[in-house]
């Protein structure tokens, strides 16, 4: 589905959320990646089979 130089990561690489926007939603919370992939506001993501990536979540350490 890219149509840029060099290509985007694939729908099915490790580092498959890189790829560029073409359609971004904001509002909804949502952007199409070229390769397909449904990212989530949230980090998660939809790849274009149906499989899901989880959201990545931050967990950070208070100091004083």
């Amino acid at each position: 589905m890219c149509q840029h130089t060099p290509d985007c990561p694939a729908a099915d690489d490790p580092a498959c959320q890189a790829a560029v926007a073409v359609s971004a939603h904001p509002d909804q919370g949502w952007s199409l990646l070229c390769n397909g992939v449904l990212l989530f506001e949230d980090t998660g993501a939809m790849l274009p089979d149906g499989r899901s990536i989880a959201p990545r979540r931050l967990i950070g350490t208070v100091t004083a």
